[in-house]
């Protein structure tokens, strides 16, 4: 019985001592595509770097032939089209999703999308005000599932 209690010990200490892979461990940089004129984007730009993604920003009049090059589908489109490390990210999609997208890279999805600028998400918060949503993986044909869901009431 007392080796089975150290043995537990042992594996406890390593789970808890198991670190979390961060955005910094995955090396995730890349580019953000975004208006000149957009406060958002900046405030989801620093969401990201706050997080350990380093983003270069490109400031862009018209978006939309990049939206269209990166298969973004007017229904999940946004205000910016991130690229990081391959995968296209359209709009508020939260730094921890697409921590786990890069950790998990799903063969059959090429990124991930929060149509729209829910109250709440990374860059649109405001005050206590929180909308449902749903971030978005799709791909190359624009078919999505559901990824995660944020401010759902359990």
């Amino acid at each position: 019985m007392k080796y089975r209690f150290m043995l537990f010990l042992a594996l406890t200490q390593f789970v808890w001592a198991a670190p979390s892979v961060s955005a910094t461990e995955l090396n995730a940089t890349g580019t953000n595509y975004q208006s000149p004129y957009c406060g958002c984007c900046k405030d989801w730009v620093k969401h990201m770097a706050d997080n350990g993604f380093k983003l270069d920003v490109v400031f862009e009049e018209n978006l939309t032939p990049i939206k269209i090059d990166k298969g973004i589908r007017p229904e999940y489109a946004s205000c910016h089209t991130a690229v990081i490390e391959g995968y296209t990210f359209e709009g508020h999609v939260p730094a921890e999703d697409i921590q786990r997208f890069l950790k998990e890279k799903p063969a059959n999805f090429i990124g991930l999308a929060v149509g729209g600028m829910p109250m709440g998400s990374p860059g649109m918060e405001y005050g206590d005000q929180k909308d449902a949503y749903d971030v978005l993986a799709f791909d190359k044909d624009g078919n999505t599932q559901v990824w995660a869901s944020h401010n759902r009431v359990q």
